[in-house]
């Protein structure tokens, strides 16, 4: 299929204070009872906590614009369009303009590394569902093959793994253990997916890249009810245990996001970083990807791959 756009796919994010609870109200739409009221309100204040805004839109449109650019001087140039699965600009707003404009046949990239019903099928559902609104005029649109060890995506975060040790004492960068982190989701969902291989088949390949021996994948942001089983062990957690085995500094690795926002801006630098001090564990989190010129070469090759 020869391709005459790109349609990059991000979860979306509210972009100033008085749409943080409209947002969440989208997020959990068709789930409500799988999310216990007091974690919303609890996420409305990780937010009043990082400023009421999330840059994740910001970042998003930033990757789409590079992207482009890079595109047009490398080929195939390509325009790139960016839809949201939770906010604006929603994926059915996005696919319509699309269709307005002329696009026929599109490559699309989901931005989630890693694979599971949460960071793939519902978006591609949501896809199925403006195009099935379009009817005749709606793009075809063709989905990237898997990128999460693809060798720039792998170089990119290792990059960021480099500047967080940096900031570590010297003397104590050797040992420093690096800790991968992705989202939790319910274990019954994680079984249905490669999602945790793929985890720990991008954190194996930055440590490697980086000749680091020490590291392992924890999981963070937990949202669902108390009983129900979801990937462990919590990043938190984590942190504690390696404090006790006396390990003096650790490397936070968000290899799950490749965008900040509130689950790193919050989960991590704050809630991570102080249960790290309360442990009188020295900690570095490493920076996503966001645009970073490696990452968006990457994308441009998987991008060039499919078209």
């Amino acid at each position: 299929m020869a391709a005459d756009a790109v349609l990059l796919i991000a979860f979306g994010g509210p972009t100033r204070p008085e749409e943080v609870r409209p947002f969440l109200a989208n997020v959990v739409r068709g789930r409500e009872h799988t999310v216990p009221s007091q974690r919303i309100e609890e996420v409305i204040r990780h937010y009043e906590a990082i400023g009421g805004r999330s840059p994740l839109n910001d970042l998003t449109l930033r990757q789409a614009r590079k992207l482009e650019a890079l595109l047009a001087a490398s080929g195939p140039a390509l325009p790139v369009y960016v839809g949201m699965r939770n906010w604006e600009p929603y994926l059915a707003d996005t696919l319509a303009r699309m269709a307005a404009d002329g696009v026929r046949r599109a490559v699309a990239v989901i931005l989630s590394p890693h694979a599971s019903e949460a960071s793939r099928e519902r978006y591609m559902e949501r896809v199925e569902a403006a195009r099935a609104t379009l009817g005749a005029r709606a793009p075809e649109v063709r989905y990237v093959g898997a990128w999460h060890v693809h060798p720039l995506f792998v170089s990119a975060v290792a990059d960021a793994v480099t500047a967080a040790l940096v900031t570590l004492p010297g003397p104590r960068r050797a040992a420093a253990p690096l800790v991968f982190t992705a989202h939790s989701v319910p274990v019954v969902m994680a079984e249905r997916s490669p999602y945790v291989a793929e985890i720990a088949a991008s954190a194996r390949a930055v440590a490697e890249e980086l000749g680091r021996a020490r590291w392992q994948v924890a999981y963070q942001s937990r949202s669902g009810g108390p009983h129900e089983p979801w990937l462990e062990p919590d990043v938190n957690d984590a942190l504690r245990a390696l404090a006790a085995e006396g390990v003096r500094d650790v490397v936070v690795v968000p290899v799950g996001f490749v965008c900040d926002h509130v689950e790193v801006l919050y989960d991590l630098d704050v809630a991570a970083r102080a249960t790290a001090r309360a442990a009188h564990l020295g900690f570095a989190r490493a920076g996503t990807v966001n645009d970073h010129p490696v990452f968006i070469r990457m994308l441009a090759e998987v991008v060039a791959a499919a078209a």
